[in-house]
Formats: C-alpha cells, structure tokens, sequence
C-alpha cells in the first residue's frame, strides 16, 4: 500500500513504526517517519517537526472533485485496491447518513471501529464532525470494557460488526444490568443473521439498524430510522443514492425479486483505483452505473438483501446457489456458531457446495448438518462437504476471506469429515 499509494510520510504509534521500518527499504516513496506517543496528550514534537517542514508557498484550491483519500479495500477476495474518495463523496455522505439517523448534536457515539475502514472514518468520525456531537474512541474493541461504558448511562449510539454483537451478547449472559442510553445500534461491513438481529432485540430492547457500504462507495443503503427494520435486509438507498439489480453476465436491468448485480449510482462513488484504469474501467457500466459485484434482490416493499459476491455463487449441476441462504440457514441451527459456504471444483457437478463450521462446543456430525439443510433447502443447495475447524480465517473488520479458506481447502490444510 505504501508503494501503490507512493506515500512520502508516515505518521504512526510506536508499533506501526516498528512494521514499518523493515520494509523501509523497498518503500522508496517514503521519505520520513514520525513516531506518536502512547499517551492521549498531542505529541507536540510531532507537530514541531511537521511545522519545520519545507511549507508550501501557495495553498491549493480544492474542489468537491479533488480526491481526498485513498481507501484501500479490505481485499476479502484478492489484492486491496486503493479507490479514489473526494471531498465530494464524503461530504455527500456524511449528509445523507446523518439526516437517515436522526443524528443530533446532544449525540454520543462509542466507536470501536478502526479509523482505516470506511465505516469508523466516513460514517463516525465524519458524522460526529457534521453534527457536532460528542464521540469516544476506542482503539481496539474489548468486549468488557464496551459493555462498561454503555452501562454508564452516557453513550445513545453505537456502531459495530456482527462479531461485536455476539460477544455483546455472550457478555450479557453474565450480567444483570442493561443498557438504558441507547437509542441507536448500528451493524455493517459483514452479514447479520437473523438470530443475532433476534437475540440483540431480545437483550437489549433494540432493533439493529442494518447498512450496507462499501470502500469505494461510502454506505449507500439502509434500514430506515424509524419505520419497519428487517432482519436479513440491508434496507433502502440512502438520499441521491440510485440502485438496480442486473444480469452480470448481460447487464439486463430485472425485475423487483429477480437475484443480478447490485448496481449504483449517487455522489457518494469514488472516481476509480488509483494507478489502476484497466480496473477501474471494469467496474462502471457503458450508461454509468458503478457494478458492485454483490448479489442482491429487491422486495415489493423496495428493501434490498445481498446474497453474497457474485465471484462467490456457486453453480453445481447448472443450478445456481447463494452461498448466503445456505449460511443463513446453517446459522439457525443450535450447533452452529459460525459457518461459511463456498464452492470446490468438481468433476461432476462443476462445483460442490461445501460448508466449513465452527461449532457451539457441541458434537456435531456431516450427516446431521446434511439432513438438517435437506429439510428446508432443495437438494441440489444442501453442502455436499462440511469441515469442522476452531476459527474462520477474518481481516481486522471481521469479514470472512474466502479465499484464503479455499487455499487452505485446496492445499489440504482443513481436514474434511
């Protein structure tokens, strides 16, 4: 990234600098390094040698069209690319997201998430600037010390992962006392089943509003604030948002309930990867709409529900399953703690469904799982293989890579039963 990006200056704690330094010598680009401290105190020799610097003599005029960071994509299916986000898109956003969640100044937000990742820096950090409300950082998510400070009577929002909601609720198995400043629970950046969605209604008397977003596009839709939120759907196009669902492999615009390509348009695009126009070209259709490369549908009451990448469907025997309702289903079942479907090469059925399980420290069996997706999914749906492994392979925001899960099936690393 540091190469792609061809960035000249590093700013960073003291184990960022101590990542950095090794690969110094193949990052021609960077021409100094600045170590913050640990404490929360600004680091004003930091700021000293920065105000040294050689300045520049005339300011630059910027334009809503002037990129203003490079967002590099969490790569869940391959190398990160480094998407084009302007002033534009995120003032854009920010508006949008904030007026959809009734974001107020008197707001105070609890943000575990990390600032790299579009959902901490476009959504709260930027957001708490716009509206001027109050935020508390974390730099890490640590479960007790989360539910602590919702204990405390101080925090109305909160933004996480799915990940951080299971282990929410794990903690409150433990304790008596429930959050009771809340107003707003917010999840994105990877599915939320909906048991999770049940069982965080159940515990703590909310509703999680479900988004969706992406790098290169900031959130662009959404359960609504007030009205029906449903559990599995990532709900309703943010304001200026366009969206349509397409055939990939034609481009056919479809009807409402016909599965294709969540499409895009809106002021919250970016404007292409960085140093990368052959890839950039591929994700934009010729009339101007950006391809996602999500599998969604449409409902007749306009509510969106993604069924995976479309890099992700698996197409055994000529019929086409979404990795997604396979996983969603595998999830209710009491066993089941976490589970990922994709699909193998297979001689005869081009691809096999194969599920790779993480248990809920029960005895589980092939057969079981098998006879259980049989009873609601057609045959041809239900997992021909399941692995049982202690952990899916996740980036630091909790989604879960694939293709790293399918090295490791290839290269025989998991062991099937």
């Amino acid at each position: 990234m540091l190469n792609d990006s061809v960035a000249r200056l590093v700013i960073s704690d003291a184990a960022g600098i101590s990542t950095i330094e090794p690969v110094l010598a193949s990052t021609p680009s960077v021409e100094k390094t600045l170590q913050l401290g640990d404490g929360l105190e600004p680091d004003l020799k930091v700021w000293q040698e920065l105000a040294e610097a050689k300045p520049i003599k005339q300011p630059v005029a910027l334009s809503p069209n002037d990129t203003a960071v490079i967002g590099y994509t969490s790569g869940t299916t391959g190398r990160s690319k480094g998407a084009m986000l302007s002033h534009g898109n995120f003032t854009s956003n920010s508006l949008a997201v904030t007026k959809a969640w009734h974001w107020r100044e008197e707001d105070h937000l609890l943000l575990v998430l990390p600032l790299f990742h579009m959902h901490g820096l476009a959504v709260g950090l930027h957001g708490t600037l716009m509206r001027g409300s109050t935020i508390s950082l974390r730099r890490k998510f640590e479960f007790k010390d989360v539910f602590n400070t919702l204990l405390e009577g101080k925090v109305s929002m909160f933004f996480g992962v799915p990940t951080m909601y299971q282990r929410l609720l794990a903690e409150a198995q433990t304790r008596t006392e429930r959050p009771q400043s809340l107003r707003l629970l917010v999840s994105g950046s990877a599915p939320l089943s909906p048991q999770t969605h049940a069982e965080v209604k159940q515990e703590f008397g909310l509703r999680i509003l479900e988004r969706y977003g992406m790098t290169e596009t900031l959130m662009n839709l959404g359960n609504p604030y007030k009205g029906k939120r449903k559990a599995g759907s990532v709900g309703l196009p943010f304001e200026g948002v366009k969206v349509r669902i397409a055939q990939p492999e034609t481009g056919k615009v479809l009807a409402t309930g016909g599965t294709g390509e969540l499409q895009l348009r809106g002021p919250n695009i970016c404007k292409g990867y960085w140093q990368q126009p052959e890839a950039s070209a591929k994700v934009w259709t010729a009339d101007g709409w950006f391809k996602t490369g999500d599998l969604a549908y449409c409902d007749q009451d306009g509510y969106y529900y993604l069924n995976g990448r479309a890099k992700e469907l698996i197409i055994s025997g000529g019929f086409n399953v979404y990795p997604r309702e396979v996983e969603e289903l595998l999830e209710q079942h009491p066993g089941v703690k976490e589970v990922a479907v994709l699909g193998l090469a297979d001689a005869d059925l081009g691809e096999q469904v194969t599920a790779v399980v993480v248990t809920q420290n029960t005895t589980l069996s092939k057969a079981e799982l098998q006879d259980y997706c049989k009873e609601h999914l057609a045959d041809f749906k239900k997992p021909r293989e399941v692995y049982f492994v202690s952990s899916l392979p996740r980036n630091a925001l909790g989604k879960v890579q694939k293709h790293l899960l399918r090295e490791q099936l290839v290269d025989g690393q998991i062991n099937g039963v």
